[in-house]
């Protein structure tokens, strides 16, 4: 007889197929739409990357599983364009309850301490409670704008263009990563320069 906690591993394994369909507003080098999956899988990178030249200590362990736990979210809410939100107070407020009862739904699935750490852990990134949580929201911004700066600038929308110049509100917080914002902010400015030299 299946133990029964392996049938709920599965359940929540199936649950996360979702991300490798469910696409984003960013498109690769090679003009394919991405994926979610693609999108977390990138981040956690960048956390490893970044972690040993950070000005304080972080909990590796925690951060990824936050970097992990916040994207599979969208398998049940869906990937909602930053753009979207950004100034509109009912699309906000839609974003976060739909993400509130996808959270509820994926703590029941998961079940026991485990879900309970991951609900909680969601809450921690939205929040920005701790270093982690706010390096976990910096590299999830700035992996986004990553790939728009390897994508075709065709594929950016209007707002995109001062949306590159925004980054710093995620990353004022820490030295380190306001380096590497300045490294990605400068990627951008070049694209934007030059594809406005060459048009």
């Amino acid at each position: 007889m299946i133990d029964n906690n392996f049938k709920q591993m599965i359940e929540v394994i199936h649950l996360s197929e979702k991300l490798k369909f469910e696409l984003r507003h960013s498109w690769l080098s090679n003009g394919r739409q991405e994926s979610v999956a693609e999108h977390t899988w990138r981040v956690s990178l960048m956390a490893m990357l970044i972690t040993p030249h950070l000005e304080k200590d972080i909990d590796t362990l925690k951060l990824l599983k936050m970097i992990i736990i916040h994207d599979l979210v969208e398998a049940e809410a869906g990937d909602i364009p930053a753009f979207d939100t950004l100034d509109n107070k009912e699309a906000k407020q839609l974003k976060a309850k739909n993400e509130e009862q996808a959270i509820l739904y994926i703590k029941e699935l998961v079940g026991g301490e485990q879900g309970e750490e991951w609900y909680h852990l969601w809450h921690e990134f939205e929040n920005k409670d701790t270093f982690e949580a706010k390096v976990a929201n910096a590299l999830d911004k700035l992996e986004a704008q990553i790939q728009h700066n390897e994508a075709d600038i065709d594929t950016w929308l209007p707002i995109e263009y001062d949306m590159s110049y925004m980054l710093g509100r995620h990353t004022s917080f820490s030295p380190v990563l306001e380096q590497f914002k300045n490294v990605i902010e400068q990627e951008a400015d070049d694209k934007i320069n030059n594809t406005t030299r060459s048009g």
